[in-house]
């Protein structure tokens, strides 16, 4: 008979844990709906660093204006396309053949170097998770990212991620970079500088302060095979 009230506060404790996790992801759905029509004016990402920036200096503040997607040059479009995520346009969030070739490469190398994130896991991330990495962080990045590509245009996805990813320390995008990069503005961007500052995104403050002869090398190979990307 003991065992009872134990059952069912169990159960309550349970139900009740649930209902905060649907109300948790509700949240996050309506914040997706309303990005999928107002430009967001900061991410996760974004109040991150802009704190770590503060922590040293507290009148810092971060680059980033927004340009819509017709003042990006189209250059930029197919580069990041071509670095970061050739299918975008076939897939429906989750790239699975280029998981597959990033686990093969990681197991010949013996370490995680390589991913197979999309655009939009990416964008989902940045939006409203943190850097840390663990399988908790993954999952909810696999959850918002089935939420924007259900409710997004494929080009409203790569406008907000030009848009909000990060290329330096409190550089937030293409606007902000081309400036930062080059001194001119992203529509304006030729194929070598839009190739440039794709492959600067995998790890944007370290390319900002060490970008070599490899760097280069990968740049030139994104221009050679950007002429090739889709974008919407």
């Amino acid at each position: 008979m003991k065992a009872r009230p134990l059952i069912r506060g169990l159960l309550k404790l349970v139900g009740g844990l649930l209902l905060l996790l649907v109300l948790w992801q509700g949240g996050i759905f309506a914040q997706v709906l309303w990005w999928s029509q107002v430009n967001p004016a900061s991410t996760r990402f974004m109040r991150i660093q802009l704190e770590a920036l503060r922590a040293e200096n507290p009148d810092a503040r971060l680059r980033h204006q927004w340009v819509d997607y017709e003042r990006i040059s189209v250059h930029l479009k197919r580069a990041v396309v071509a670095a970061e995520d050739d299918r975008f346009l076939d897939h429906a969030g989750f790239d699975w053949t280029g998981i597959q070739h990033a686990l093969e490469r990681n197991r010949r190398r013996g370490a995680a170097t390589a991913g197979g994130s999309t655009i939009s896991q990416q964008l989902a991330k940045n939006l409203f998770l943190t850097p840390t990495r663990s399988y908790l962080r993954k999952a909810q990045e696999a959850v918002i990212t089935v939420m924007i590509e259900t409710t997004w245009s494929k080009r409203r996805i790569l406008e907000v991620y030009l848009n909000v990813a990060e290329w330096g320390a409190g550089v937030f995008g293409s606007e902000a970079a081309a400036q930062r990069f080059f001194g001119i503005s992203a529509d304006r961007l030729g194929p070598a500088e839009a190739a440039n500052l794709a492959v600067r995104l995998p790890n944007p403050r370290r390319y900002e302060q060490h970008f070599g002869p490899a760097q280069r090398a990968h740049a030139a190979r994104v221009a050679a095979r950007m002429g090739n990307s889709r974008i919407p």
